[in-house]
């Protein structure tokens, strides 16, 4: 049976404007998890509890199987982390860096160091301070990435970068998981690079998770079905439906838990169903955050 390469539980972090509440969030090992949220949803925060930067309130936080943050020296001997606030030595070339990690780290692959030179177009000889953001955020994931980790936490990996090194990246990160019991967890505002790589979704707001399971189950259930609906016909209540809108006969209706037995009772009450659209992954994002919202303003 697949293991679990994270694991918590009833997890909390209260700061004076924002309150981390009630997290639970497993992710098995061999599996890409986008972590999807807006700016201040909880995102870093949750990711710096799991890497034992910071320091839960309560609750029960595991990372391949050790009890964080308790055994954060051993967890941390196998999982490879960055962030946008990770900083190199501007001074130092990335041989330099190379040079300094290689021997802390016993599984590093130099060959494999030495293939991502290439596949990231990067200068061993070249300073930090002399590259774009795009070859520093490179530099950061080939050091990391040598080092052959079972797990990869990555918050916000593609933020700022070109679509040709984005495409690089995330390339790369697809091809870590030719060994399946390798496992990433990263965080993104950009659905479409989470909907490219992952196979596991997880949706935050203001501090709680909203959703998560797998990326096909979120494109598979969500459905946005248009409708005409005659003068005098009332629509039936139905499970799973999220929002409503339109005028007149035009009706807009979105469910979370689509089957065809849906549009059947809608037809069976007087209404046409004139499509069922998919929704793509960032409008079943939006959508889940703004009913959300509604429901707790209301």
């Amino acid at each position: 049976m697949t293991g679990l390469a994270v694991h918590l539980e009833g997890v909390g972090k209260r700061y004076p404007h924002f309150t981390l509440d009630d997290i639970n969030l497993e992710l098995p090992e061999g599996c890409i998890m986008g972590l999807i949220g807006a700016n201040g949803a909880g995102k870093s925060t949750t990711i710096r509890i799991i890497m034992g930067l910071v320091h839960q309130d309560r609750g029960g936080v595991r990372v391949l199987g050790h009890s964080m943050p308790a055994e954060q020296v051993a967890a941390k001997r196998e999982v490879g982390f960055a962030s946008e606030d990770l900083r190199l030595y501007g001074a130092a070339t990335l041989a330099w860096h190379i040079g300094f990690i290689r021997p802390i780290y016993p599984a590093w692959d130099q060959a494999y160091a030495e293939q991502l030179l290439r596949r990231f177009d990067l200068r061993a000889e070249q300073r930090i301070k002399g590259m774009s953001h795009g070859q520093r955020v490179k530099a950061a994931l080939l050091l990391m990435l040598a080092r052959r980790p079972r797990l990869l936490v990555l918050d916000e990996p593609t933020t700022g970068l070109d679509p040709v090194a984005r495409h690089e990246v995330l390339n790369e990160l697809m091809a870590v998981l030719a060994d399946e019991r390798r496992t990433i967890l990263f965080s993104s505002q950009n659905t479409l690079d989470v909907e490219q790589i992952s196979d596991q979704i997880t949706f935050i707001d203001r501090g709680r998770i909203i959703g998560s399971d797998d990326k096909e189950a979120f494109l598979e259930r969500w459905r946005r079905l248009r409708l005409d609906v005659p003068p005098g016909v009332t629509l039936p209540r139905l499970p799973g439906i999220i929002s409503s809108t339109g005028s007149g006969r035009l009706i807009v209706l979105t469910t979370d838990r689509y089957e065809p037995a849906l549009a059947a009772a809608l037809q069976d009450a007087g209404a046409t169903v004139q499509a069922v659209d998919a929704m793509t992954l960032e409008e079943i994002f939006v959508t889940n955050v703004q009913s959300r919202r509604e429901r707790l303003a209301a």
